[in-house]
């Protein structure tokens, strides 16, 4: 192929030889010195401008205005234009043209007319990409007395140069004190961040700090374009903004000046980065950040993860606490309901027990809300053979696909991937394919039927498709235009709603199940958080749990709301078996697209590391999925001394070893990721 150019890019070498893997074909003549690259970069980034309408400096005169005004008897749809125009201009300091037509019921034919009249001129000017609602008035953040002596104690903190825990019961109004500590650090002349473990809370929050702060707030989150984020990052750069709220990734950004650090919710497991690399834990390099900048940084919660709560009895982080829900509100009160004896008595209806179908029917009838929980999303986890017990699971990793009715099809949730709904079973050929166990979309489908006079609306990762849709379904459910909502884990995360006085959790035995050292730590704090948000105003609310598993310790513990309870059970536990905060762990994961070579790759690297001093060597072995999007995997996990120095050794051991099998023959192609602190 001829090219009349000096100079090809990457595409038009991707071009030429018909493959996807063109710097393979470049690294090949670069070795022989037949070629020489050079890159150039450039800015992608171009501010938003749209079209204002401004009248004519002719026409600013009330007299010439009059005269026109006359001329324009004979033409009512352009007068119509100019009276809307007028009317916005009194309104507005600019006319966008889009909202004119739109107000003027006219048609780009008509503005055309008044232009070419001279009547009107057209300016495009830079405009945000990122807009909020109108401008809101703005209130007072008054606190209540408990909450005055918590801000005092968090600014004795902060005076002895030390992280402060708020561990505030669900409904506290920890919200109240961050407000009042980023109106300290404003009057400084300084930038709050605000961090948030989900996106969805963003909408919330950021009406509630406006009600506060105006339009001094600017926010960051991964469901922006690269456009609106190279904005929002020039803004503060600028110290435009001097609040900003978003999620881990909001912890990148140049601030200008940092005075302070909230990290709302510490204890949520997404504060902690998976994949890709870098694989950070929000909440820690938010300290560090805090240390450089020489800011304040406050950590809340109403279950604190165990190492920070560790790290307060420790002394190293200062320990405030609320006890009493904000305005005299009781907490919930907690039911455990067996399922059982609701099989066993024949009450169960559907996949809901009787005593939660009488507690939602008795809060609709009462015009209140009820929140339904289930953290599993689509229709059923999993279909299976009635006769032979054939369950279909995903080409390219070990599990069972999802049924979503939505889309008729099976859904792998690792790797993304759909197929057609299986009519019969191909091992046996029966007909009869059975839906096992239920998500959201069965329980939305369910309590309709149940309910159809009720409003239900569904809130997980699968209804949240579009940028704003979250926010949306938010609005909705404060405005109570929802009457029950029906999610997964993200509806627990610190969401406020005044009017939802019963929740239900079914199927929590699906929680207790996983094979991981926190997961009492994580019920715990899940059923708390997702129990707090009942009867959060007038009355006490309830929480009906269904499980089988009615005795298990962290059950009664959520039963009894009792956070120390649980602490003193669980730190014991992981004192005795070395887990974290008494040790650091290290996990290394290691892929490739054949069985055998990962295995004997991670073989070899065990070999090496098992010498390591003060280290507990673990594996190499297959986590509970073996293979994901067709890389079978292999882990080792050490647990480490917590000595710095110990550990700075075993990772710079660590690094060398893992360079030294990428460079053995037959291990080239395996990846090789290392996490420190993966859970």
């Amino acid at each position: 192929m001829k090219n009349n150019h000096k100079d090809i890019t990457i595409d038009d070498v991707q071009q030429i030889v018909h493959t996807t893997s063109a710097w393979k074909v470049v690294n090949s003549l670069l070795e022989k010195g037949l070629v020489s690259v050079y890159e150039n970069m450039y800015e992608n980034y171009q501010p938003k401008k749209e079209k204002y309408v401004f009248l004519t400096q002719q026409y600013q005169d009330d007299v010439q205005l009059k005269l026109l005004f006359s001329q324009l008897e004979k033409a009512p749809k352009q007068l119509n234009l100019l009276l809307t125009y007028l009317h916005l201009k009194q309104t507005q300091i600019d006319v966008l043209q889009t909202e004119l037509i739109k107000q003027a019921e006219a048609s780009s034919a008509q503005l055309n007319a008044l232009l070419d009249k001279q009547v009107f001129t057209i300016k495009k000017i830079e405009v945000d990409r990122i807009k909020f609602d109108a401008p809101v008035e703005l209130k007072p953040n008054i606190l209540s007395s408990l909450q005055e002596t918590a801000y005092r104690e968090i600014l004795d903190g902060f005076a002895q140069k030390k992280a402060v825990l708020l561990k505030g019961i669900t409904g506290s109004g920890k919200t109240h004190i961050y407000f009042k500590l980023i109106e300290d650090c404003i009057a400084q002349g300084k930038q709050a961040l605000y961090l948030l473990p989900e996106i969805a809370l963003t909408a919330q929050i950021v009406r509630k700090l406006r009600s506060v702060f105006g339009n001094r707030i600017g926010v960051y989150h991964s469901r922006f374009s690269n456009n609106e984020r190279v904005e929002v990052w020039k803004k503060i750069q600028h110290k435009q903004y001097d609040i900003v709220i978003g999620a881990r990734s909001a912890l990148m950004l140049p601030f200008a000046d940092l005075g302070l650090v909230i990290i709302d919710e510490e204890h949520d497991t997404s504060y902690k980065q998976q994949d890709p690399a870098p694989r950070y834990h929000a909440r820690d390099c938010a300290i560090f950040l805090a240390h450089q900048c020489k800011a304040d940084i406050l950590l809340g919660s109403a279950t604190p993860s165990v190492e920070s709560f560790f790290n307060a009895q420790a002394g190293k982080y200062k320990l405030v606490e609320l006890h009493e829900r904000y305005g005299n509100a009781s907490l919930p009160k907690v039911t455990i309901v067996d399922s059982k004896l609701d099989l066993l008595n024949k009450t169960q209806k559907g996949i809901f027990s009787g005593q939660l179908v009488d507690a939602i029917q008795d809060s609709l009838a009462n015009k209140k809300q009820v929140i339904l929980f289930q953290n599993r999303r689509g229709y059923s986890p999993y279909v299976m053979c009635s006769t032979c017990g054939w369950v279909p699971h995903c080409k390219y990793c070990d599990v069972s696909l999802t049924y979503h009715k939505h889309t008729d099809q099976l859904h792998c949730h690792y790797c993304g991937s759909k197929s057609p709904y299986i009519k019969s079973c191909p091992a046996c050929g029966n007909s009869r394919l059975v839906a096992k166990s239920f998500g959201t979309e069965k329980i939305e489908d369910d309590i309709k039927q149940l309910f159809p006079y009720a409003r239900v609306e569904r809130f997980d990762w699968d209804a949240l498709k579009t940028k704003n849709k979250y926010s949306e379904i938010i609005r909705k459910f404060e405005n109570r235009e929802i009457d029950i909502l029906v999610g997964t884990q993200m509806l627990v995360k610190g969401l406020d709603f005044e009017h939802v006085n019963t929740v239900g959790v079914l199927s929590a035995d699906s929680l207790l199940s996983f094979p991981d050292f926190r997961v009492n730590e994580r019920v715990f704090q899940l059923l708390e958080q997702v129990s707090g948000r009942a009867g959060r105003k007038d009355d006490m609310g309830r929480v009906m749990i269904q499980l089988f598993k009615t005795n298990h310790p962290t059950i009664l513990q959520v039963k009894a709301h009792d956070y120390k309870g649980f602490y003193l059970e669980e730190i014991q536990s992981r004192e005795e078996f070395q887990y974290p905060p008494f040790t650091r762990l290290l996990r290394i994961t290691l892929r490739h697209k054949n069985q055998d070579t990962v295995l004997f790759a991670a073989q070899k690297l065990a070999e090496h590391l098992v010498s390591l001093p003060k280290t507990i060597l673990f594996g190499p072995a297959e986590p509970p999925i073996g293979r994901i999007r067709n890389q079978f995997i292999q882990e080792i996990l050490l647990k480490m001394n917590k000595d710095t120095t110990v550990m700075q050794e075993i990772k710079k051991f660590v690094r060398e070893k893992i360079v030294e099998l990428s460079t053995t023959k037959n291990f080239t192609t395996v990846q090789v990721v290392v996490d420190v602190d993966p859970f």
